[in-house]
């Protein structure tokens, strides 16, 4: 299973923004956004103004990075985006929502796209009451996502009161009070789906 490795504090002030890639530290004030706004490394003054390539580069890594996914299965995901019936960028999102890490994330399972990996990972989770281990797995509407081993169930329950304490569950997945378990409503359309992220410049940035 491929990750991020690195400092993940970094990235997210090179993006200028909250990339939620330390799970609850990001919501404190030690999160590196509140600490210190400039991006990383030397003679920042020197950055010039971001037009053009640039604009689209940036977008592509906050999304990739957003969603915690490589540069080799992100190509993969807009390969398929673009094959699929409807606009490309749309379906980007779409698919980019319904990977199972993410989809455990988005239900309040756990705080960020690592710890949901983790958990996919070390099979933790159920599809329909068969066992997973692939966070890229694409859910479906009507599928049942559930937390079955009692070995995380008192760090899920944290972490689930967390998210619904934040208002962080979306509305379209829904979980079932007193049981770690979630259904997907309804694919998530872009009105769903709020992530700062022009996923046009996204995809034009790869039509080149």
């Amino acid at each position: 299973m491929s990750r991020i490795l690195g400092a993940k504090c970094r990235l997210c002030r090179r993006e200028s923004m909250k990339l939620f890639l330390k799970g609850a530290r990001c919501a404190t004030a030690k999160c590196a956004i509140e600490r210190r706004q400039s991006v990383p490394g030397m003679h920042q003054e020197r950055r010039r103004k971001q037009e053009g390539y640039v604009i689209q580069l940036r977008e592509k890594q906050r999304m990739k990075r957003l969603y915690g996914v490589l540069e080799g299965p992100f190509v993969r995901i807009l390969d398929r985006a673009g094959r699929e019936a409807g606009n490309t960028s749309e379906n980007l999102l779409r698919l980019l929502e319904c990977r199972l890490d993410n989809v455990v994330t988005r239900m309040g399972f756990a705080p960020s796209h690592a710890a949901a990996r983790a958990l996919v990972g070390h099979g933790h989770v159920q599809v329909n009451g068969h066992r997973v281990d692939v966070a890229s797995y694409v859910v479906r509407a009507g599928d049942e996502v559930r937390i079955a081993s009692p070995k995380v169930k008192e760090q899920v329950e944290g972490w689930v009161k967390s998210a619904r304490d934040r208002g962080a569950i979306p509305g379209w997945v829904e979980v079932s009070d007193g049981e770690l378990k979630g259904t997907v409503r309804m694919l998530p359309t872009r009105d769903d789906i709020s992530i700062p992220v022009d996923e046009n410049l996204v995809v034009t940035y790869y039509s080149k």
